[in-house]
C-alpha cells in the first residue's frame, strides 16, 4: 500500500506541471469518441489564445490506466450509457485528488448515466451548480451570465456543475449547453461564428483554469 500511495503522490506531482490533456475512455457503450475534432481544436485555440503549450495530438485514455496521471485535464463527451468499475473509480478518484482535473461536456443524452456513475468516485459528494460568479466564467473570457448556450436541445438553460474537494475544483459537469459542439470543425454543425467563438473561450476558460489550479 505504501508503494502505492508513493506512485500515486509522484504522478499528481507531475500532473501539477504538466499541460497535457486526453480524451476519456470510458465503457458502458456511450460513444466517448464523439465529436472527434472538438479538443484538437480547442488545443489549437489554446495554443494560439491563451499561450498555453499543449501537444496538438489528442491522445485518449482509460479511466482504469496509470496513464491518465500524465496528463493535467481530462475531457469526456458522449451521448449515451457511462459505467466505471470499481477500480476506474477508484483510480479517477486519486487522480482528481492528486492535481488532475475532468471536465465532463453532455453532448446530449449522457446526464442520466452520468449522474448514476458519478458517486462511484466521490460517494459522499454531490454535483453543485456553480454560481455565475465563480472564477471559471470569469478566468479569461467573461461570461458574466454563466455557461453559455450552444446547441439547443430541449429549451433548457444552460448549467455548470461541479464538485470540489479541499477549496479546488476537481470535475466540471457542463449541461445543456453542448461546449464541444461549438469547437468541432464548423462545416459540421454550420454554427455562427460567434456561437463557436463563444464555446472555444468558454474552453479556453477551462483548460486554463484547470492548469493553473
Amino acid at each position: 500500500m505504501k508503494n502505492i500511495l508513493t506512485i500515486i503522490f509522484c504522478f499528481g506531482a507531475s500532473i501539477a506541471l504538466s499541460q497535457e490533456v486526453a480524451v476519456l475512455k470510458y465503457g458502458g457503450g456511450g460513444d466517448w469518441y464523439g465529436n472527434p475534432t472538438a479538443l484538437p481544436n480547442l488545443v489549437r485555440f489554446c495554443n494560439e489564445q491563451a499561450n498555453t503549450s499543449i501537444n496538438r495530438k489528442t491522445e485518449t485514455v482509460a479511466p482504469g490506466s496509470v496513464d491518465i496521471f500524465n496528463y493535467a485535464f481530462l475531457h469526456m463527451t458522449g451521448h449515451g450509457n457511462i459505467f466505471f468499475t470499481s477500480e476506474e473509480a477508484e483510480n479517477l478518484r486519486n487522480y482528481l485528488i492528486s492535481g488532475g482535473f475532468l471536465h465532463i461536456d453532455d453532448n446530449y443524452g449522457m446526464d442520466e448515466y452520468l449522474r448514476k456513475e458519478l458517486p462511484k468516485i466521490f460517494p459522499n459528494t454531490e454535483l453543485k451548480e456553480l454560481p455565475g460568479n465563480h472564477p471559471i466564467f470569469n478566468y479569461r473570457y467573461k461570461f458574466p451570465q454563466g455557461l453559455p448556450k450552444i446547441h439547443e436541445h430541449d429549451n433548457q438553460r444552460p448549467q455548470a456543475f461541479g464538485i470540489t474537494y479541499e477549496g479546488r475544483l476537481v470535475l466540471l459537469y457542463t449541461y445543456e449547453s453542448d461546449l464541444g459542439d461549438g469547437w468541432e470543425n464548423p462545416e459540421i454543425h454550420n454554427d455562427p461564428q460567434e456561437v463557436r467563438l463563444k464555446a472555444l473561450q468558454m474552453g479556453a476558460n477551462i483548460i486554463t483554469y484547470a492548469f493553473e489550479h
